[in-house]
């Protein structure tokens, strides 16, 4: 989708050359333009992401077994481009998605709230290191994997079991990486010094900060145990953004952003048995989103 995007971005690009001249000034009359009146205003947006995350340490823990992976490397998982998966309506939700939305407290100062869909995948097969000891009885999972560990190399294969799951190990927030937060940004509109009419076209530099809570759906696999995959909250994160919008016409906008942060989840539900997980890890996105934006309460002082 990365070409069609900046295909996007051209196209409004050379519009906004057209919206950018000045309006003929008459014999009688000047026009001016007021930028960056947004008190009142508010903006509802949806979009899509691409996600990065630094190598983890995931440490399991469970009845009769406890241990650590480390250096654990994960992506994000894009769903394939097309109108089923992007647009229709039943499955809107399933690509890695951005939602939010948000109201100007000041001309220059938004609060929002959204969530960010990410996907976390730990690739497989990768070599890692582990630590710790698993002591399986019979019944209770795959007792192959009984032993200690002391920082021995594991391969995560993607071999199954009879059951169809991963024989030792698969582990994903697919449901996803629910990344719920509130954010608090600046806003200033570039086109003041572009000299552009901003009831036509505005340029928003937009930087902000986020905190929030991680919902993940984590469908996890651990040493032959019953799969499990469901809801949870997880942990916290905190993140920051940058990014530049276009608003036309006073209403559609238009976003790109880029966002990072660290996000830290102890309390990770790997199995029906009350089994967990804990890992901590910096993510980075970019994302393209599309919006709406309206006066929701007029400012009496203007």
């Amino acid at each position: 989708m990365n070409y069609k995007i900046t295909l996007l971005f051209l196209f409004i690009g050379i519009t906004a050359i057209g919206f950018a001249q000045e309006e003929t000034e008459d014999s009688e009359s000047t026009y001016t333009y007021t930028y960056n009146q947004n008190k009142g205003k508010a903006y509802v947006y949806w979009g899509w992401n691409r996600s990065y995350y630094t190598k983890s340490e995931i440490h399991f823990k469970g009845a009769n077994y406890d241990f650590t992976l480390q250096d654990t490397h994960a992506t994000d998982r894009q769903s394939k481009v097309s109108y089923r998966n992007y647009f229709q309506l039943d499955r809107v939700t399933i690509p890695q998605t951005n939602f939010r939305v948000g109201y100007y407290i000041k001309d220059h100062y938004q609060v929002s709230f959204g969530f960010d869909h990410m996907k976390y995948v730990v690739t497989q097969p990768q070599n890692v290191i582990i630590n710790g000891h698993i002591n399986l009885a019979n019944g209770e999972g795959d007792t192959s994997y009984n032993g200690t560990y002391n920082n021995e190399i594991i391969n995560l294969d993607n071999s199954l079991n009879n059951y169809g799951d991963a024989a030792f190990f698969r582990f994903e927030h697919t449901d996803g990486l629910n990344y719920i937060n509130v954010e608090l940004a600046r806003v200033d509109d570039l086109g003041e010094f572009l000299n552009l009419n901003p009831k036509k076209l505005q340029i928003n530099a937009i930087e902000g900060i986020g905190i929030g809570g991680l919902y993940p759906k984590t469908n996890a696999t651990i040493i032959g145990k019953p799969r499990n995959d469901e809801f949870n909250w997880s942990g916290y994160g905190v993140s920051a953004k940058a990014g530049l919008g276009l608003v036309l016409f006073n209403r559609i906008q238009i976003q790109g952003e880029l966002k990072g942060g660290f996000i830290n989840m102890p309390w990770i539900k790997t199995t029906a048995d009350g089994d967990s997980a804990k890992q901590k890890f910096w993510f980075l996105q970019h994302n393209i989103t599309f919006g709406y934006v309206f006066q929701l309460f007029n400012d009496s002082k203007k």
